[in-house]
């Protein structure tokens, strides 16, 4: 592949159809397409996104959004689950485990691969604030037990689930798609709100998101977490509060419709600048600035602002998830159109029962 053939695979972007995610492939050779909820009927409905996988040079990454609640891009076609809080509330870790693994079940056979889900903040905001319901408890061990087993049952249907928002957006001051947003120190974060994430590091075949929060003590007063070096080095290392290194994919949240990012870098920057700090995969929700993020990169690379070295260190960890072929995780000529595809076809079988429930991993 080319230098920016290899920078744009580790781009997710969104899509608006899936001509829109042709086009962004076929373009640019990227890597991971976002499915929001308009494009969700066209998915559910036809083969295209199957016949994409099948086209493009290498499996591609399909993410969603699909929490349960107010955030769930499915339900008017896999019906509707209730919301992190309500399923803490009201069902058994295992009952939750077993919704998840059948959602999961529903997003396999549409072609997704990635859910960006479940969140770990600890929250105890109103239902409809910017957490809120999306939070399984106030209570860190509540988080720590339902996020697992959601976890665990997208898991079993073959589906990489993404903990969010990292380090913790429970207690923020406000909305980060509207304004930059503040969270308590990070003393006060340790003990609390990182709980989940210190707890659930260590289960493989997992990625992380991280948030655009500003945590006093950790990203200093005008950086958010998702572009702090610190932040990322603190869930890499795990040292700071006491958690296993994580050694997955690191996402950031959205870096194009969210004001606390785009109020204040163009897209291009925030990009680089996620990479330099430490995420393997830049996400935004449009395919639009695809060739000026890959350009920009492409630069700090040259300059030796962002290291060879690291990028490759990205480009195997979203080859893990992606269940690529080994020689796609270096440097190589060539496209390896006998790549398998990720996606299974729109339209299959119904699948055998499930097993029993097995004890949660500890």
């Amino acid at each position: 592949m080319t230098q920016r053939e290899r920078i744009a695979q580790l781009f997710t972007v969104g899509v608006s159809s899936i001509a829109d995610a042709r086009r962004a492939v076929e373009e640019f050779n990227i890597g991971g397409v976002f499915i929001g909820s308009g494009v969700v009927g066209e998915v559910v409905s036809g083969d295209a996104l199957a016949q994409l996988q099948r086209d493009a040079p290498l499996p591609l990454l399909v993410a969603i959004d699909e929490e349960g609640g107010r955030v769930s891009r499915v339900a008017p076609y896999a019906g509707p689950i209730p919301s992190a809080r309500v399923m803490a509330a009201t069902m058994s870790p295992e009952e939750v485990r077993a919704i998840a693994r059948g959602r999961g079940e529903f997003l396999a056979r549409m072609g997704v691969t990635v859910d960006f889900a479940p969140s770990l903040d600890v929250s105890a905001q109103p239902d409809q604030s910017v957490i809120g319901d999306r939070s399984f408890s106030a209570d860190p061990a509540q988080v720590t037990t339902y996020a697992r087993a959601f976890a665990t049952g997208l898991l079993d249907a073959g589906i990489t689930p993404v903990f969010k928002h990292f380090p913790g957006h429970g207690r923020s001051s406000g909305d980060s798609h509207v304004d930059s947003v503040t969270v308590p120190p990070l003393d006060q974060l340790v003990p609390h709100d990182l709980r989940p994430f210190a707890e659930l590091a260590s289960i493989s075949g997992t990625g992380m998101m991280l948030g655009h929060q500003q945590v006093p003590g950790l990203t200093g007063a005008d950086r958010p977490a998702s572009l702090s070096p610190a932040t990322y080095r603190l869930l890499r290392e795990g040292h700071g509060y006491d958690a296993p290194a994580f050694e997955g994919p690191i996402f950031t949240d959205d870096l194009s419709g969210m004001r606390a990012i785009s109020g204040e870098y163009s897209l291009p920057r925030a990009v680089t600048e996620a990479l330099i700090a430490g995420a393997d995969s830049p996400l935004w929700i449009t395919t639009d600035g695809i060739g000026e993020a890959v350009t920009a990169v492409e630069s700090a690379v040259a300059n030796g602002v962002l290291s060879t070295e690291d990028l490759n260190r990205s480009l195997e960890r979203m080859a893990d998830i992606r269940r690529l072929p080994e020689c796609a995780t270096g440097p190589i000529t060539g496209r390896l159109a006998g790549a398998g595809s990720l996606a299974g076809p729109t339209v299959s079988p119904s699948p055998p029962p499930p097993p029993p429930l097995a004890p949660l991993p500890r």
